[in-house]
């Protein structure tokens, strides 16, 4: 058995993820991909591949006869317009699931080798950011070994893979991922940066993690982070760390915003994320990684759905 899905917001973000659902889905099946553009490369793509199409935004998926028969949204849309798509959709059925791959953070934090489980039954999930799906994690590792004082990421991106929606949500992007540092990475202060590089040709998506924790056994840390790179890059194959983790125990107290003076251990972590070229360039890891995590939260979502009794 399956679950249909719709997805809103027909660009490089949304597009990627229906190939993904038509390619690798277990659980999942594509019901409609919704815009507001009948001419956009999207639309024109899911019909050529079958999958049924909507030009009159969320109205039309609600007006629509498939509609009673959708049971996960995804929003690949923007962060203001999530917020209105998500109450016209609450406003036609309270109960629908709804994946937000944009800042918006209506619904709880999601990062699917971090708190997916504790979020099964939340039915607006928020998917962060790019940076925060591929950095989130290795917080969260350092976390599961030592108290973290602090943690600082910088996410540097392809400027070719940053589209409209991207550019226009970099307050948001901020504010969300280094909220969610701490709500889902466990750090007690978090600071997030995004570099969009105009390199020619374009580079991977690069990640750089700074932790500072209480002092622990560097051993136990290098191991909690290759578990967690193993981790998420069973759903995201292109998730690699780019050189050895780095360590420096700070005797010295370093001055940490919003803390104050504090020593302890500082992990250096640096990622790479590869696409895998499903739709969009190999360059554009940002992206991928989003609908990767996307996908595999709606996977988990849908097993749990389909495992419950009828009429539970």
């Amino acid at each position: 058995m399956t679950l249909k899905v719709a997805i809103i917001g027909p660009g490089n973000i949304g597009t990627d993820l229906m190939i993904k659902v038509m390619r690798n889905g277990r659980h999942l099946e594509m019901g409609a991909l919704v815009g507001i553009d009948p001419a956009s490369d999207g639309l024109a793509r899911a019909a050529r591949l079958g999958v049924p199409t909507i030009a009159t935004g969320v109205e039309g998926l609600i007006a629509s006869e498939m509609f009673a028969d959708i049971d996960i949204v995804f929003d690949a849309t923007s962060a203001s317009a999530h917020v209105r798509n998500d109450a016209l959709l609450r406003q036609a059925r309270p109960s629908i699931r709804v994946i937000d791959l944009t800042p918006a953070a209506i619904g709880p934090y999601c990062v699917p080798t971090v708190n997916l489980e504790a979020n099964l039954a939340a039915l607006n999930v928020n998917m962060v950011t790019c940076g925060g799906q591929a950095t989130i994690p290795m917080v969260a590792a350092v976390a599961s070994v030592a108290k973290v004082h602090y943690a600082e990421i910088v996410a540097s991106i392809a400027s070719r893979s940053a589209g409209p929606g991207t550019r226009a949500n970099i307050d948001e992007f901020t504010e969300t991922t280094s909220r969610a540092i701490e709500s889902v990475g466990g750090a007690r202060a978090g600071k997030a940066i995004i570099v969009l590089n105009p390199a020619d040709p374009p580079l991977l998506m690069r990640d750089t993690v700074y932790v500072l924790s209480e002092a622990v056994d560097t051993a136990k840390v290098e191991a909690a982070v290759s578990e967690m790179v193993a981790r998420v890059s069973a759903y995201v194959p292109g998730y690699r760390l780019k050189q050895q983790v780095q360590f420096d125990v700070i005797d010295e107290p370093l001055n940490v915003p919003g803390i104050g003076p504090t020593t302890g251990l500082k992990t250096s972590i640096f990622l790479e994320v590869e696409g895998a070229a499903h739709y969009l360039p190999a360059y554009a890891g940002n992206l991928d990684i989003m609908t990767s995590a996307a996908l595999a939260t709606a996977e988990r979502m849908a097993e749990s759905v389909l495992a419950q009794p009828a009429g539970a």
